[in-house]
Parts: structure tokens; C-alpha cells; sequence
């Protein structure tokens, strides 16, 4: 029998070990549902080619924010990465670099500018001939700048769609909305979210909410980018939303729920008397200093006894006859 000299240290050992190092951030849903046919963009350029032109400025814009943690944690601002030779901008005096902070068109108040779509809507809308005012920050000061908008020759490039999950409040994959799409629901390129996956538990689903739903606004504010919508789920003081969708080029209002993360017991332990942990896919516990252990998987299991002894099983690389 074990003395208790011996005894009393494992004790305080067993005692002060922890199970290894948690999680920082939650696992992936185990049943989201995302169809294969949805992955991809639709194949819509012969028809955005077709698209009306707009309005060309001169500018080239695209997100301040270097780097994704910072797209994700940090609030959206704009970055001027190319003015165009001998175009309005470049007549305005704008150059590289500079940050955009409100745009005025015409002689309405000027608004905060974050979102590309925001810009390229301006673009799209406005007829040949508008004014536009601009307030950039040029390395750290502000500068005033003002252009007149050209009609454009040509359509721009498309832009390459991104794709998004939120696995904390709804359990839904979204991606940017076309170009066509966007246009048709009244947002600018990259605006809008398209639902392309969802939990099987996911709220969304009773809500009557369906894959390829693009979704234009919620609680009122237009969505310029799917991130605007990931943000607003975040508020943990709601449990409720209205979304604003096109589906099928029609327009529907729907008022949604929120869930949040369930939760598990993930480990429990005795020391030196008995210990279970439960990860995805696995199982496992052991008890009277590991003489008794037993592992599960969905595919196979493995019982230990007396460290020597051990058998297991699981499943075959065959099916079994009907009705046997």
C-alpha cells in the first residue's frame, strides 16, 4: 500500500496540474450546412457587363485596415491607393495615401465615408457633372478637396467576392454580394450579405430565412458590407432583429431571433481516483490511477485494463446485409 510520504505530494500535484491550456476561441459549428452549388459566385459578368457605367472620379479606393485582425476588431476607414492620371482626382489635388472622411455631393451635408461600396455607389448614381467635396486626413492633417464627377467609358473591373462566418449569434456563412446583385437590391459593389450556409440549429432556419437570401439591412441600416451585419449580431442586449432581403429580386422584411453558444462539461477529474474529458468526436475516462481506461470515437472504442490488457473495436470496411 502506498505511504502516505508518497501519496501526499501526487495529491498536491494532481491537485495544482490543470487539463492543459483552454481554448481562446470557440470551435467551428459541427453541423454547419453549406451547399456546394453556393460556394461560388454565380456567373453573372455577361450581365454586369451590361450594367450601366457611371460616373468616373479618378481614385482608386480600398481598405485602410492592413491586416485581417484589424478588419475584424477595428473600425472601417478608407484609403485612397491610386489617383489616375488626368482624371477629376488628379485635377483635385488628391493623392495616394490619403484617408477619406466625408464625402458631400452636391450641396447636401457631407457624411462619413467606410465602406468601398459606399464610394462606388456614389459613383454609380450620381449623373456626369455632380460635384463632389471630400475631407481627407494627409498624413495626419486635414485637407479639403473638391471634383467633378465624368461619365465613365467603360465599367470597372469586378471585384473578388470574400466570404465570412458568424458561429456565435446565428450560425450563418455569408459572402459579398455581386455586382449584379448588389445593384439590384439599391446597394453599391460589395454591398449586401448572401447567405450561403447555415447551422442546422441555426434560428435563422424558423425564421424562415433560405440559402442565397441576400440580406440589405438590419434594424434599418443598410448592410455595405457582410462585416457591418457581424457587428450588429454581436450587440449582446439584443435577442431580436429585423432584416430588410431580396430573394428572387423581391423584397421581404423579416423580424428574426438570436441564440447564443450552448455549452458542455468538457473535463471533470477526482485526482488519482477517476478523470473524464469529452472533445469533438472524442471520449474519454480513466479511473484508480488509469488502471481502468476507456476511449470512443463515432468509428471505434478502445478499453484498457491494468495497462497489459486491452482490447477494441469499431467500424468495418464493409456494410452488413439488409436485415441482418
Amino acid at each position: 500500500m502506498m505511504s502516505l510520504r508518497w501519496l501526499l505530494p501526487l495529491l498536491l500535484i494532481s491537485a495544482c496540474t490543470t487539463g492543459g491550456k483552454l481554448a481562446t476561441e470557440p470551435p467551428p459549428l459541427a453541423d454547419m450546412e453549406e451547399p456546394l452549388d453556393l460556394r461560388a459566385e454565380p456567373d453573372d459578368e455577361a450581365a454586369r457587363e451590361k450594367l450601366p457605367a457611371g460616373c468616373f472620379s479618378g481614385i482608386v479606393v480600398e481598405d485602410a485596415r492592413d491586416t485581417l485582425a484589424a478588419k475584424l476588431s477595428e473600425p472601417s476607414q478608407l484609403r485612397i491607393a491610386q489617383v489616375i492620371e488626368n482624371s477629376p482626382a488628379h485635377a483635385a489635388g488628391l493623392q495616394a495615401g490619403d484617408l477619406l472622411l466625408e464625402v458631400g455631393i452636391g450641396d447636401k451635408t457631407p457624411q462619413p465615408l467606410v465602406r468601398l461600396s459606399e464610394w462606388r455607389q456614389i459613383e454609380l448614381t450620381s449623373a456626369p457633372g455632380t460635384r463632389i467635396s471630400l475631407l481627407v486626413d494627409r498624413a495626419g492633417h486635414d485637407a479639403k478637396c473638391e471634383l467633378t464627377l465624368v461619365a465613365r467609358l467603360r465599367g470597372s473591373a469586378r471585384s473578388t467576392g470574400e466570404r465570412f462566418r458568424e458561429e456565435a449569434r446565428v450560425g450563418v456563412t455569408f459572402r459579398t454580394a455581386t455586382e449584379v446583385e448588389a445593384r439590384t437590391a439599391n446597394l453599391g459593389p460589395g454591398g449586401g450579405a448572401v447567405i450561403t450556409g447555415m447551422s442546422k440549429a441555426s434560428p435563422w432556419r424558423k425564421n424562415g430565412l433560405q440559402f442565397g437570401d441576400l440580406i440589405t439591412a438590419i434594424n434599418g441600416t443598410p448592410i455595405a458590407h457582410p462585416q457591418d451585419l457581424i457587428f450588429a449580431l454581436r450587440d449582446d442586449r439584443k435577442d431580436t432583429a429585423r432584416l430588410d432581403l431580396m430573394r428572387k429580386g423581391a423584397p421581404i422584411a423579416l423580424d428574426v431571433r438570436l441564440s447564443r453558444r450552448a455549452t458542455e462539461l468538457a473535463e471533470f477529474s477526482i485526482p488519482l481516483v477517476y478523470a473524464y474529458s469529452s472533445g469533438r468526436g472524442l471520449k474519454e475516462w480513466s479511473a484508480l490511477l488509469g488502471i481502468c481506461s476507456y476511449q470512443s470515437t463515432e468509428a471505434a472504442w478502445r478499453f484498457r485494463l491494468l495497462w497489459l490488457i486491452s482490447f477494441g473495436g469499431g467500424d468495418a470496411d464493409r456494410l452488413m446485409e439488409a436485415g441482418s
